[in-house]
């Protein structure tokens, strides 16, 4: 894994003015922490941070931090933007030990294709689309994959299915769905027309009209019926 190292300043602006004239030039407040060591605020080159984190490793990349000379190795913890601009307005920086794991979040991607559920007009419906690992600092995966050829119909890859790197563990339930083999509504919608279709049919087939000239034999028999009667 290649080492990026971001220097920061330490200190930042304080105040909602200073703060947004620090954003526009391009520095985002940011603070480190960690380790049982004293936080230490700082501010950080956003478009240098943008590059770190937009590698393979995305925001589980490891950042060796220069603070007044001093190299603090970490990840990015938490990223806080503007609800509605969607800025940078503020970034935790978590400080690691390279000899303990580390708790992070790594995206599951789907591979294969599940050709018996689409053969059947289905589809596979992602459930899961992260997964939270357990990892040493150097062994992070960038992504989970997880095999969906054999998924069929009604059936699902749960937590439990996932093959995870060495010496990579994961702490969340491992009957899990993390992707199902469906129906579609539009598919449920078109069996349940042709069933009532085929319902209808059934039924008129078995709505016979009488035979011709039924009903006047059933007249002639109720006159001869009458004229007994007469009779006696």
């Amino acid at each position: 894994m290649d080492e990026i190292v971001l220097t920061v300043e330490t200190g930042r602006s304080t105040g909602t003015r200073p703060s947004r004239r620090s954003r526009t030039a391009g520095k985002i407040p940011a603070v480190l922490y960690g380790l049982q060591q004293d936080p230490v605020t700082v501010s950080v080159d956003w478009p240098e941070l943008r590059r770190a984190i937009t590698t393979e490793a995305g925001l589980n990349a490891i950042i060796q931090l220069e603070v007044g000379g001093e190299k603090h190795m970490s990840i990015v913890k938490e990223i806080q933007r503007h609800p509605v601009r969607r800025d940078v307005l503020h970034v935790d920086f978590v400080r690691i030990d390279p000899d303990q794991d580390v708790t992070v979040d790594v995206s599951i991607v789907m591979v294969g294709e599940a050709k018996e559920v689409t053969d059947n007009d289905g589809m596979v419906d992602q459930n899961l689309f992260s997964l939270t690992i357990n990892a040493a600092p150097d062994n992070i995966p960038t992504e989970i994959e997880v095999d969906i050829s054999n998924l069929t119909i009604g059936d699902s890859v749960r937590v439990g299915d996932l093959v995870l790197p060495e010496r990579v563990t994961t702490d969340v339930d491992p009957d899990e769905a993390v992707a199902v083999g469906m129906i579609t509504r539009s598919t449920l919608e078109a069996m349940a027309a042709e069933e009532a279709a085929e319902a209808a049919a059934l039924a008129a087939e078995f709505d016979v009209e009488p035979a011709e000239g039924a009903d006047e034999g059933a007249d002639e028999a109720s006159d001869e019926d009458s004229g007994d009667t007469d009779s006696e």
